[in-house]
């Protein structure tokens, strides 16, 4: 199978199109090299997918409509996988052109290509972000989600309103995936894990936000490729219960359908933190401060759906994945 992947030198890009690669896939990997973070970190990433034959290397970013309407055209993809976009909450308050350029912009492009030439399936990377103002716990794709707290959130949500479209006008199969804070080894700088790694290794004190009073869903990177592949063997279907008396968010009578992949099992942030100083062998000097403008206090996924459809749960510990983190860490920065 031909799969063009954007985002493809980043975190869940790259491991993804490993994966597709080792059993046999052609890849057709799409990305810019933003410099949100540290290029050479994604050039690394990109050297383990170019040591395969069958993998394309494209400089190219989603927003630039006449670059992604030639891809298409020229590499004929059967499924798509669409994980190419700014991220990150707090930056979405200092940079919201960024996010209208790559998240809905580009978006739109991914979604012309897939109509014009004939997909069979886009899969698309959404966010538990979309939940917002949410407080029904755990999170469920069939929550109404209308209420974002930040414009990454609400890039998000728009992609699914967008995905739901093309559904419905052109039949175009596409799932959406709602990521629930995903960490583990080539993970981005920019997230706590790696920040905390980095500071308590520096013996800087770390940030603890929201005065520790956070509670993730922390999901591993295996459990999110697993995942992403299994929704991508198998494109999406009308619901044929769907009504519109009675409109259920989370499907359609379009081929449309969101999952949440998730660890459904929320952690306190001081027990992620916790460990972290065990892999690390080290206890973090502790900056307590109040939630961050944007963010949501809590996360947790309720994975219903993504079992009875793809008979699918992620399972990986906090505590193994993030010592398999450290060990990765380790070894790359040579700490």
């Amino acid at each position: 199978m031909r799969v063009l992947v954007t985002g493809a030198a980043g975190f869940i890009g790259s491991a993804l199109s490993l994966r597709l690669l080792e059993r046999g896939d052609e890849v057709i990997g799409v990305d810019c090299l933003d410099p949100y973070y540290d290029v050479s970190l994604k050039e690394k990433r990109l050297e383990r997918t170019k040591a395969y034959d069958g993998f394309t290397d494209l400089r190219l970013r989603i927003e630039d409509r006449e670059g992604m309407k030639a891809a298409f055209a020229k590499y004929q993809p059967q499924r798509v996988v669409n994980l190419a976009a700014q991220a990150g909450v707090r930056y979405s308050i200092e940079n919201p052109a960024a996010y209208v350029d790559s998240n809905l912009v580009g978006f739109g492009n991914v979604l012309e290509g897939c109509r014009h030439n004939g997909v069979e399936h886009l899969v698309y990377a959404s966010s538990s972000s979309v939940y917002g103002a949410n407080t029904e716990m755990p999170f469920s794709i069939h929550d109404n989600v209308d209420h974002p707290l930040s414009l990454y959130a609400a890039s998000k949500k728009a992609n699914e309103l967008m995905a739901h479209t093309y559904g419905h006008l052109y039949r175009l199969p596409t799932t959406g995936l709602r990521f629930f804070t995903v960490y583990g080894p080539w993970g981005r700088p920019d997230m706590a894990l790696f920040l905390f790694a980095k500071a308590i290794l520096e013996d800087r004190p770390i940030d603890v936000f929201n005065y520790g009073n956070h509670r993730r869903d922390f999901t591993y990177i295996d459990d999110i490729v697993e995942g992403v592949i299994r929704v991508l063997d198998k494109p999406a279907q009308p619901n044929p219960d769907w009504s519109g008396a009675s409109p259920d968010p989370g499907t359609s009578n379009a081929p449309f359908r969101i999952y949440n992949i998730g660890n459904n099992s929320p952690v306190e942030l001081m027990t992620y933190i916790g460990a972290l100083e065990k892999a690390l062998g080290k206890e973090a000097r502790k900056n307590m401060l109040p939630l961050q403008p944007g963010d949501v206090p809590d996360t947790y996924a309720n994975v219903d759906d993504l079992v009875a459809d793809m008979g699918y749960k992620p399972e990986t510990r906090v505590e193994d994945g993030v010592a398999n983190f450290v060990a990765w860490y380790r070894d790359f920065y040579k700490v």
